[in-house]
């Protein structure tokens, strides 16, 4: 499994909501509690997205990968509050009126002239999911294009369908959405990525990278991670380093202590089990390593985070 698609799989950002309204201005909806990622899809007409005083438009067919916390979204920027949303619960501001239900998952009036919205909203879980979120900006907004439109469309006739499985189609679809949203994102030019996303375009140091990722138990040496890469241990250390940032086992280091801190956060097993699922013969040993990485012990850090 490559290195995003392991991310995204432990960050369970399968776990989405997906929601659509069409509705003709004015109109505006606040999220005062959204999930880590919110998807915005403007499949008609256009939209502001507002966050700490600053306002993102979006134009037909572009996405906004939402990030930082509560924000507002309405057809401009000017246009006042309407629904608090909160949870589940719905407030809906003095004079205004309630989005009415047209279909499966759908909301507004319908009538011509009106924005169409899709929204997304993913829980994404863990330190896998804060590496995803690191990618991106704030508000980061992916033009349209030929690289999300056949996603979109997909999304566009599966979202008012009421079917069995239709909540398992919707899933795919945004998590179809969602990586094709940040390919985008990330090959914009002057992006700035993380630097392990920008070395998997390196087939040597990508290839290390996936087998790290798929066994990161393993007892990997820098020379056994040469000999994969077809090169010299000492061009190998040098390429990986440079590309990466850090070298390939410090990298293998930083990526075990967060799968451990999930494991310790989201199973019962034993400290010393933990360790040897990350690749730790010895307790005592992962014990210091974690400390160093994470400033308290794996015992603190369940504490703390249960």
């Amino acid at each position: 499994m490559d290195v995003l698609s392991d991310l995204l799989h432990r960050a369970h950002a399968g776990n989405t909501v997906a929601r659509q309204l069409i509705r003709r201005p004015p109109w505006s909806l606040t999220f005062a509690d959204p999930p880590p990622l919110t998807i915005l899809a403007t499949l008609g007409g256009q939209a502001a997205v507002r966050l700490g005083g600053e306002t993102t438009r979006l134009d037909a067919g572009d996405i906004a990968l939402v990030t930082a916390g509560p924000h507002t979204i309405a057809d401009a920027p000017d246009t006042p509050p309407q629904v608090v949303i909160r949870g589940t619960r719905k407030e809906l501001a003095p004079g205004a009126t309630p989005h009415p239900n047209l279909a499966p998952r759908t909301y507004g009036d319908g009538l011509p002239g009106a924005t169409t919205l899709l929204r997304g909203g993913c829980e994404l879980h863990g330190c896998a999911g804060e590496r995803v979120l690191e990618m991106l900006a704030p508000v980061a907004v992916v033009p349209a294009g030929p690289r999300t439109k056949p996603a979109l469309d997909l999304l566009a006739t599966e979202i008012a369908r009421d079917e069995p499985g239709q909540d398992a189609v919707l899933h795919r679809l945004l998590d179809f959405l969602l990586v094709s949203a940040l390919r985008a994102w990330c090959a914009r030019p002057g992006a700035k990525v993380p630097a392990w996303y920008r070395a998997l375009s390196d087939p040597a140091i990508g290839e290390t990278l996936r087998l790290l990722h798929e066994d990161p138990a393993r007892r990997w040496t820098v020379a056994e991670l040469a000999v994969e890469a077809g090169m010299s241990r000492a061009t190998y250390a040098a390429r990986f380093t440079d590309l990466v940032g850090r070298p390939p086992l410090a990298y293998l280091t930083d990526w075990r202590m967060s799968l451990a801190a999930d494991l310790l956060r989201d199973t019962d097993d034993a400290v010393a089990a933990v360790a040897r699922q990350v690749g730790y013969a010895d307790a005592f040993a992962f014990s210091v390593a974690f400390k160093r990485a994470r400033g308290v012990s794996p015992s603190h850090w369940r504490r703390d985070v249960s």
